[in-house]
């Protein structure tokens, strides 16, 4: 074989490797767009970040920089004709499913506010809630009344281990979205606690009562005489017989209909400001 026969021979295979080398960065190049548009590529896990990053509501697009408010929610979600109704002390395995039918009967959303042993003692209760649409509250370990005299580090143990029960329960990545002082003794450090764990700090403006027994017609009317006050609606379904809760529901739930007044959750973030309640 002569020189220039071999020098063109080389000069062929050069030409080869360089289009082999061209094909397969192309190639490359098509692939990771192909996968973008495919949902697969880094570029579509970039986006799907930026969507789950945006606030409740579910709105696209760029978003305020949203936090958790330290300040105790009142107001709901659904704007000012809408109510939140709010269910303490459970999950129990007679009341809370009753209480879920009644919330089904009307199409009704409702947050529990739920102690964390009983939480773990009824996950398949606990999964249901989530299910249904409703929200979770922490209302912490022991239900004590008297958080409010005590040290900063029972109030965090308190808060953060029924915060963890209830998840474990609800399973599925579910989260608590608030937190509910028992009998309202809400401390700064608490406020603060829950609020640096995603859980909004949440009141009350009716309290029907319904803890003490005192009769469907005066829970129901408690509402009725109250509701001018604030949205926010305390029930129970845990801590005793909530038999009468049970019905009371059911009648406020129809009365709420007739009146126009959906019901809503109450506000969990806020954008960058002052504390809205």
């Amino acid at each position: 074989m002569g020189f220039w026969t071999r020098m063109n021979d080389k000069g062929v295979r050069a030409r080869a490797v360089v289009a082999a080398c061209a094909v397969a960065v192309a190639a490359t190049v098509w692939g990771v767009a192909t996968a973008a548009d495919s949902g697969h590529g880094p570029a579509h896990q970039n986006v799907s970040r930026q969507k789950e990053a945006g606030n409740r509501a579910g709105q696209a697009g760029p978003q305020r920089p949203q936090r958790i408010p330290e300040g105790i929610a009142h107001a709901s979600e659904g704007g000012a004709n809408a109510v939140n109704i709010t269910i303490d002390d459970g999950p129990d395995p007679r009341w809370t499913p009753a209480v879920l039918d009644v919330l089904e009967k009307y199409g009704a959303k409702a947050t529990f506010c739920m102690i964390g042993p009983q939480a773990k003692a009824h996950p398949d209760l606990v999964k249901k809630v989530v299910a249904a649409g409703h929200r979770l509250c922490d209302h912490t370990m022991d239900h004590d009344t008297a958080m409010d005299k005590k040290p900063v580090a029972y109030q965090e143990q308190q808060i953060l281990d029924a915060k963890r029960l209830i998840e474990e329960a609800a399973g599925a990545g579910a989260e608590v979205d608030y937190y509910r002082a028992p009998g309202g003794a809400f401390t700064p450090d608490s406020r603060r606690i829950a609020a640096a764990h995603g859980m909004r700090p949440l009141g009350w403006n009716v309290d029907t009562k319904d803890f003490g027994k005192p009769g469907t017609a005066a829970i129901v009317d408690a509402v009725k005489r109250e509701l001018g006050n604030g949205p926010t609606v305390l029930f129970h379904d845990g801590g005793g017989n909530r038999a009468q809760t049970v019905d009371a529901l059911d009648q406020v739930l129809a009365w709420l209909g007739r009146q126009g007044r959906p019901t809503g959750f109450p506000v969990h973030t806020a954008p960058e400001g002052p504390d809205a309640s």
